[in-house]
């Protein structure tokens, strides 16, 4: 008899499309509720900064005597203050000042801190050790005082507070990007790098930097609501923002005499304070959740 054939055809399995990691963490970042809170404030405020030319119903040092410490009202919706300025335009425009110091604030100690870090940790020995002990010199003050001495050297202003509050944070990214690089330098992938020939600025810019970029944007993000934080506490003490520059810390200092007469003049810009420096920190926990896996189930 003729044999048979039993062969079986098997259609080929089809493939999974593969997620991009980032895109991934985008649909986990999604998922989290509180976190899309978070990030909706944070839109909110930069929407505000972006437009308050266009949102403030007066200039910001447009003084009225005889308005001086008028409630909140159609006129005013958040009152006025001691000079009879518009305490809603004022916040507006503040929205402006203090997202820009704490944005370029944590941009500059980003980059500083990150350079530092990566450098620590890939060539290790004698440069690791002197970074890490100028790492640890800064983290020995806390961190107010050591920007208030930096203010008191380089004068009190705006800029200069922008400037201390990003040294201040450089060691948290360098300590970050150091122990990140630990990790990635023992990869195969490194490893191969180095085997054939490929320049250390290269593994450093095309390898190591990008699978390092989860941990600095949710720090990044952690950071800019300290920043601003920072910022109002150095504006408040008069080392920051100077008159008349509506920054809402300076804002606080401007009124804590009037707490009690006026007390809508102090509520409107700590209540500013409290929701960007919310929203930044929901958002953040967010990221820290969606990107980093180790906190996947």
């Amino acid at each position: 008899m003729p044999e048979i054939s039993t062969t079986v055809t098997q259609k080929p399995l089809a493939e999974e499309p593969l997620i991009s990691p980032w895109r991934e963490g985008w649909r986990n970042f999604k998922k989290n509720k509180v976190a899309l809170i978070g990030l909706l404030i944070v839109v909110f405020f930069i929407l505000i900064a972006i437009f308050a030319n266009y949102i403030a119903p007066y200039g910001i040092n447009e003084q009225h005597f005889k308005d001086k410490h008028l409630p909140p009202s159609a006129k005013h919706w958040f009152g006025t203050d001691d000079f009879g300025r518009d305490i809603f335009s004022r916040v507006i425009f503040g929205a402006r000042i203090s997202l820009s110091v704490g944005f370029f604030s944590v941009v500059g100690s980003a980059i500083i801190g990150s350079f530092l870090g990566i450098i620590s940790g890939y060539y290790g020995k004698w440069l690791d050790a002197i970074i890490s002990r100028i790492f640890d010199i800064l983290l020995a003050f806390p961190s107010i005082l050591l920007a208030i001495a930096i203010v008191a050297m380089l004068g009190q202003s705006l800029q200069n507070a922008l400037i201390a509050i990003a040294i201040i944070n450089i060691p948290t990214f360098g300590r970050l990007l150091r122990a990140r690089v630990l990790s990635v330098k023992e990869e195969e992938y490194i490893t191969a790098a180095k085997a054939i020939g490929m320049k250390d600025s290269r593994i450093l810019l095309h390898h190591v930097l990008p699978n390092s970029l989860a941990p600095i944007i949710v720090q990044g993000s952690l950071a800019i609501a300290t920043a601003i934080i920072e910022a109002a506490g150095l504006g408040f003490l008069g080392l920051g923002a100077q008159p008349p520059t509506p920054e809402w810390g300076k804002m606080l200092s401007d009124s804590k005499d009037f707490i009690i007469q006026a007390p809508w003049t102090v509520f409107f810009p700590g209540i500013a304070i409290m929701l960007t420096v919310l929203g930044f920190n929901l958002m953040g926990d967010g990221l820290r959740d969606a990107l980093d896996p180790r906190m996947k189930n």
